[in-house]
């Protein structure tokens, strides 16, 4: 358990300071005070609770707020379609409010068996900077209804809009009667300039993981490690898009399949791991796919136009450059040196795809970030698209989620069976439909 850790060995070998470490340890003391009052509330008085703290946090101005703080602090993002996040939200409190989280939550009477729900104490979560605002929200909601404390990490870059995001969720834990201490940011508040207090790193994120009973981490690759590593049990959602396959049977609606494509990768300007990063498509419609992108607003790069791109988004060894993460497909073209119509939704990298390596033959395989949008071939049976899937996933990571646009079912069982992912999309647009519980 981490509570058994020795938090003084786990201090100096991060190297926080004293007022690092005070801050970790008061947060954690108000955290575990106020869990221990709000697990002996009752189911119904919990599920107030999430709806007051959703209320005060997805109402249409306050996240319109939330919206254009986060952007202004990172900087990137698509006001527009990052406000339907808010939806996000409230789908994660439906999927709360269906369940149980207290007391005897299944019974199986022919085994003889009763299923309680417990709380686990106090989460430790980290928020990356291209979400702000959902992260904490949904995280808080998923920590409440189970009876738990929660303390953020906020990103440095966007730390004040996890602090208000916060802050507003402690105002609907006040307005209900709960301890407001169920939520907490790490940084002993903000400054007059925006920036936490109390300097947060990632060496003070991994102490906060070392300390909590269980850590939430979203974000790149490192993160997730970082918490696997952190002695506590941990869930994490690390790098990688979600991968489409476009089989044979899709040119029954062809231009429907690049209109979800199309919503899923200008979504926030591509920044989510929801977003679709690469496309698999069948032979047999592989120019046809191509025309319906390109008709819904794609841009189909040349190759000197794909080159001067991947120099934009990778560094030489291949590390994502952070200052092309979400940007518009205009924006994107600038910062790669040349110029796109101004109708341009996103971008498509159709040369020298379908290699899945990690070396630089394989870059479009990997997490983009951004409105960018890799196609890949396949030919022959189904088999070659799922191995094409699998192939992506070793080099560009997981994620959570991918998604085929078929009309065959044994094509969407086959792809289920052997999917290393928490979801299959059906004819959806991803980003639009692969969040919540």
């Amino acid at each position: 358990m981490s509570r058994m850790v020795d938090m003084k060995a786990v201090y100096e070998s991060k190297g926080l300071t004293q007022e690092q470490i005070d801050d970790i340890e008061a947060c954690f003391a108000r955290a575990d005070k106020a869990q221990l009052e709000f697990e002996k509330w009752s189911q119904e008085d919990i599920d107030r609770t999430i709806r007051s703290v959703a209320q005060k946090v997805a109402n249409s101005k306050t996240f319109h707020e939330l919206v254009e703080l986060g952007i202004k602090e990172s900087r990137f993002g698509d006001p527009i379609s990052r406000e339907n996040k808010r939806f996000k939200i409230r789908g994660i409190l439906r999927d709360c409010l269906r369940e149980k989280s207290v007391g005897c939550v299944k019974e199986m009477p022919e085994r003889k068996i009763k299923i309680y729900a417990k709380p686990v104490g106090i989460i430790a979560c980290v928020i990356p900077a291209t979400n702000p605002d959902l992260t904490p929200a949904g995280n808080a909601i998923y920590a409440i209804k189970a009876r738990n404390a929660i303390i953020f990490s906020p990103h440095p870059r966007t730390a004040g809009t996890s602090y208000k995001t916060c802050e507003l969720m402690r105002e609907g834990l006040a307005r209900v009667g709960a301890p407001k201490d169920l939520v907490q940011c790490l940084g002993g508040g903000l400054g007059e300039d925006g920036k936490t207090i109390v300097k947060i790193n990632r060496q003070m994120s991994e102490a906060l993981m070392s300390k909590c009973d269980l850590v939430i981490a979203t974000g790149g690759q490192g993160v997730v490690r970082r918490s696997y590593t952190s002695g506590t049990p941990a869930y994490g959602v690390g790098a990688g898009n979600a991968t489409m396959i476009w089989d044979e049977t899709a040119i029954k609606d062809l231009h429907h399949a690049a209109d979800n494509t199309m919503r899923s990768k200008t979504s926030d300007f591509g920044s989510g791991c929801s977003a679709d990063g690469n496309v698999v498509i069948h032979e047999s419609i592989w120019d046809e796919a191509l025309k319906e992108l390109q008709s819904v607003g794609g841009y189909l790069m040349t190759e000197e136009e794909q080159k001067a791109m991947r120099n934009a988004m990778w560094d030489e060894d291949i590390h994502r450059l952070s200052d092309t993460v979400a940007l518009s497909a205009l924006d994107m073209a600038k910062a790669a040196g040349f110029s796109v119509p101004e109708t341009t939704r996103f971008l498509i990298a159709s040369h020298g795809t379908g290699v899945f390596t990690k070396g630089e033959e394989g870059i479009w395989c990997r997490e983009k970030l951004s409105t960018v949008l890799a196609v890949h071939k396949y030919c022959g049976e189904f088999q070659n698209a799922i191995d094409a899937i699998m192939a992506i996933h070793e080099v560009g990571g997981k994620g959570h989620s991918v998604g085929i646009f078929t009309f065959d079912e044994s094509h969407i069982d086959r792809l289920a069976s052997v999917a290393r992912v928490g979801r299959i999309m059906v004819r959806q647009p991803q980003s639009k439909a692969n969040s919540g519980s």
